[in-house]
């Protein structure tokens, strides 16, 4: 297999990851956006409707690779603002903490790959 079709399978992968996210959040919406306020978001409908979008857009556009800078960097971006708004380790005690700990690293190792498939 040829760099360039494993680079294509690897954007395809992380892209379609976004997408299927963003769908599962619109589909469950209400349930969604009330944890949303529950976590003390300002307008909870509007950014996760914003977020959604900008996850199935910027996944479809990475997977397709159609622009994988601009989307890789968009999807960077949402993904590093959202962990640091709900992933908050740091401000709860263990063993909710390890929990938080382990989604907010393993968030940052998809901005790590995201960074690469931006490079394509």
């Amino acid at each position: 297999m040829s760099v360039q079709a494993i680079q294509a399978l690897g954007a395809l992968l992380i892209g379609g990851v976004f997408v299927i996210a963003g769908i599962e959040h619109f589909v469950k919406f209400r349930a969604m956006s009330d944890y949303l306020a529950s976590r003390g978001f300002p307008a909870p409908a509007l950014m996760l409707a914003a977020g959604s979008a900008v996850e199935i857009v910027g996944g479809l556009v990475l997977a397709l690779g159609f622009a994988p800078p601009f989307a890789a960097g968009a999807l960077a971006l949402f993904t590093l603002a959202t962990n640091l708004m709900l992933l908050r380790f740091w401000a709860v005690p263990e063993p909710e903490r390890q929990v938080l700990r382990n989604a907010f690293l393993i968030n940052i190792a998809v901005i790590g790959g995201l960074l690469l498939a931006g490079t394509l």
